[in-house]
């Protein structure tokens, strides 16, 4: 049994069993959440469980089965599957397809079959057989699989299996790797966790950022703004004060005409 004891500045400490760390990360890695429900943290357990799996399955169903798959031939390395291993048993099979479809053999879970490339009925290349029952023929089909990698060589000039498959899923196939990707990071990180338990940040911590940011605050120039404002009320209160007037200051008058006078 493990525990992790955190201080608290106010009120008592807080206490998380870890129960035992090593089997909590690979239940975590297995299946996310399933590390957190051994440890009885049910709440991040359903947490991480709802919003990995809603990512990767999400992801998944978007590029139908096709973006999480191993591979390592020439011109397609698949190395994207490092990361989506990370979301554990959900992406298994893709090694069980890989070494299936290793040497041709057909995969399991078929989700679509395709013509071959010189196909003799002169159909598109790769395109996806709706009904084979309307066609009378031997020729090989290629099969395309859950999770398995695309059928034969990867050519970089001329269509073939992985180039029909972004031709039919257009962005959908990268946005597919893109979430299941993320997906898998966020498993690791819930290892982690249930591995070593919360990350709560310390009360030493807390007060150096205090101090950093009133430390910023402190050396901003003051903004522009309020010295606008100070003028314009200084200059409000100039036009709006009374003329004063002195005691001694007489009201001037109009000035009399000067009257000429007749000529007897």
């Amino acid at each position: 049994m493990s525990t992790v004891n955190i201080k608290q500045p106010d009120g008592p400490d807080i206490q998380v069993n870890l129960r035992e760390p090593y089997i909590a990360a690979i239940l975590a890695w297995l299946w996310p959440g399933a590390g957190h429900f051994y440890q009885r943290r049910f709440t991040k357990a359903f947490i991480f469980m709802v919003c990995i799996l809603g990512t990767y399955f999400y992801g998944l169903g978007l590029a139908r089965g096709r973006c999480v798959y191993v591979s390592w031939k020439e011109n397609d390395k698949r190395w994207q599957y490092a990361f989506q291993v990370g979301v554990g048993a959900p992406a298994l099979p893709a090694i069980i397809q890989s070494v299936k479809t290793k040497n041709g053999g057909d995969p399991f879970f078929v989700i679509a079959e395709r013509w071959p490339k010189d196909s003799a009925i002169g159909a598109d290349q790769f395109a996806i057989i709706k009904d084979r029952s309307k066609y009378d023929t031997n020729e090989p089909i290629i099969k395309d699989g859950l999770m398995a990698p695309p059928f034969g060589k990867v050519e970089l000039n001329n269509i073939d299996t992985l180039g029909a498959w972004h031709r039919d899923l257009q962005h959908k196939f990268e946005i597919g790797t893109l979430f299941t990707i993320i997906a898998g990071v966020l498993n690791l990180l819930a290892v982690y966790d249930a591995f070593a338990g919360p990350a709560i940040m310390r009360d030493e911590k807390k007060k150096k950022r205090r101090s950093r940011a009133e430390k910023r605050k402190d050396d901003e120039p003051p903004p522009d703004d309020d010295g606008k404002e100070a003028e314009l009320k200084q200059k409000e209160d100039k036009e709006t004060e009374p003329v004063k007037k002195s005691p001694g200051a007489q009201k001037k008058g109009p000035k009399p005409r000067s009257q000429k006078r007749k000529r007897k």
